[in-house]
């Protein structure tokens, strides 16, 4: 289990920021289907292990637009396991999903999940893709899109730790490098983890306008979402091998990043937050609230605590971690660097910018 965790985490991730201030490569604009004044977004999640960055921030980003309708839907019911850290409950299972919207929706957005090929999620997938619904594969999701048979012919970007494969099993599909988010026709892609907020606001662009969009931008702190992107300065280096290999052995020293759960929490700051710390093979991010019962997110996710802590506890907590409601929200992302920077190190740092595909 610990090597298919493993190998999980160094196909999962990124998002990086350029300079420029103008918008590149525009996603198609939203065609309203069925008389929808908005579109309907079914963000896809597996009950057994999908990436917390990929699933969350289209999410919430989506949600916060206030342009479209936003659903969070799983692959079964029960808890959803998120990964590297939290855990959450979606709204709607496939099933429910189906019978509330027959026609299908207009956008279903797949981030990275551990089981690629699993029999439920593909299928849906192809079914949604059928009715005419635009799929989105999120980082490593293209690998669901590609196993379900829908990027045959077609251009595609993908995570840069994936390329190679990518281009080695799927020879039909056109591997486009140095764009963070391609369209071609009812399918678009992302490269690594944190592309999912730049691609999710070209999203927002395509529903409401390229106004809307950088309105929101500046409100998340983000100075633009350009689909441009400098893949080959992310690699697997031997320094970063040696880097996992050190601090994975050094289970002495490996500890327990703390943060509180309570209602109207940012959800985006804490993922990039808690996604960055669970990358350092030193720390694993712990939630705590005052119950067991799911909290309600500032966008409308259910998480679910890990543990409950006591009312001192809790306020020490909060106390420690008040900057979460007040941080501009992709800042948690310079916020974490800068921590596990001082914490272990700048090869740490480093290690954890390249999985999350984010240039320093």
């Amino acid at each position: 289990m610990k090597t298919k965790i493993l190998l999980f985490l160094l196909l999962t991730l990124s998002f990086s920021l350029t300079s420029a201030d103008t918008l590149s490569a525009p996603l198609p604009a939203y065609q309203p289907r069925f008389g929808r004044d908005k579109p309907v977004i079914a963000v896809v999640v597996d009950n057994e292990m999908t990436e917390l960055t990929d699933f969350v921030v289209p999410y919430a980003v989506l949600k916060a637009s206030g342009v479209a309708q936003v659903f969070s839907v799983a692959t079964g019911s029960g808890v959803v396991n998120l990964y590297p850290a939290l855990k959450m409950q979606a709204q709607a299972s496939m099933a429910e999903f189906d019978q509330t919207y027959p026609q299908g929706a207009d956008y279903v957005i797949v981030p990275a999940v551990h089981n690629v090929q699993a029999a439920v999620l593909q299928n849906w997938v192809k079914a949604q893709s059928a009715r005419g619904a635009v799929i989105v594969g999120i980082c490593d999701g293209v690998w669901v899109l590609a196993h379900a048979g829908l990027l045959d012919k077609h251009r595609a970007v993908g995570f840069w730790y994936s390329m190679d494969g990518l281009q080695k099993q799927f020879p039909t599909t056109t591997w486009v490098r140095n764009q963070r988010y391609l369209a071609d026709g009812k399918i678009i892609t992302t490269t690594g983890v944190t592309a999912s907020l730049p691609a999710s606001l070209a999203l927002v662009a395509a529903f409401a306008g390229h106004e809307r969009a950088t309105t929101l931008a500046n409100e998340l702190g983000i100075r633009n979402y350009l689909s441009t992107h400098d893949s080959q300065q992310f690699r697997l280096s031997a320094a970063h091998i040696t880097t996992i290999a050190s601090n994975w052995l050094r289970f002495w020293s490996h500890e327990e990043i703390a943060l509180p759960l309570s209602d109207g929490v940012n959800d985006i700051a804490l993922a990039l937050y808690a996604d960055a710390w669970s990358r350092t093979y030193r720390s694993q991010v712990k939630t705590y609230a005052s119950s067991m019962q799911a909290v309600n997110t500032r966008y409308g996710l259910q998480l679910l605590p890990d543990a409950v802590a006591d009312v001192p506890a809790m306020d020490s907590l909060k106390k420690e971690h008040n900057w979460l409601a007040d941080i501009a929200t992709a800042k948690a992302m310079d916020r974490a660097l800068q921590e596990i920077g001082k914490a272990y190190g700048l090869a740490t740092r480093a290690l954890v910018s390249t999985f999350m595909e984010y240039p320093q």
